[in-house]
């Protein structure tokens, strides 16, 4: 599925470059970080928490939103703590507007930040984001409706380490080494109607590496 690598500076406007627009964003499993201009989803309704929800319950409990309606998503450090992350993207994109866009954050599979945190209940890889897409499924039906497609996927590395360095050899590192990506960072978008579960259909993504 990664072809080519390069290095690329990340925007991390993204949580402020967002507020001016008109767009109906939700920010999920915000916690006591309550974005301005989103609708801020928790499991508890802390201060300034809009909407209350437990995201590990999708499969049954659907959302308090109509179809089609956001056209933005932001999670930081959630999608580890999810149990059923399958109900969750496919109520996601019921919700979501056709070509909407997600931000996940999270730690790297092979970080020890991965495993530490006793609330973790799943690690994730380069890969690990296609599988909320419907041409990842060509060898079987999980029962699985959402779509989303990677667009982006960022790995962020030590500068002082990995600066000058060719891509594909921080990219050998990653997957011989523990600890050497400090945090994944995920864009997709919802495509609708869903695609065909054809493995020709699954695209190519370029991984990007965010020196700090």
């Amino acid at each position: 599925m990664f072809r080519r690598w390069f290095i690329t500076k990340y925007n991390n406007e993204k949580e402020n470059c967002y507020k001016d627009k008109g767009y109906r964003k939700l920010h999920l499993g915000c916690g006591r970080t309550i974005l301005e201009g989103w609708i801020n989803l928790d499991l508890i309704k802390l201060p300034g928490v809009d909407v209350a929800a437990n995201l590990d319950e999708c499969a049954n409990v659907k959302l308090p939103f109509e179809d089609d309606y956001f056209e933005e998503f932001y999670a930081s450090h959630l999608i580890e703590h999810i149990k059923n992350p399958l109900s969750m993207m496919q109520e996601l994109h019921r919700i979501a507007k056709p070509n909407a866009k997600a931000i996940f954050r999270c730690p790297y599979g092979s970080s020890d930040e991965a495993f530490e945190d006793p609330t973790h209940v799943r690690q994730y890889f380069l890969n690990s984001f296609g599988y909320f897409g419907q041409p990842f499924y060509w060898r079987a039906d999980y029962g699985y409706r959402g779509d989303w497609k990677v667009k982006r996927l960022i790995l962020t590395v030590d500068k002082n380490k990995y600066e000058g360095v060719e891509p594909y050899k921080v990219l050998e590192e990653v997957n011989k080494f523990r600890n050497v990506v400090r945090e994944m960072i995920v864009e997709l978008i919802a495509i609708k109607p869903i695609r065909e579960p054809n493995k020709n259909l699954q695209n190519r993504v370029n991984v990007e590496f965010n020196l700090v």
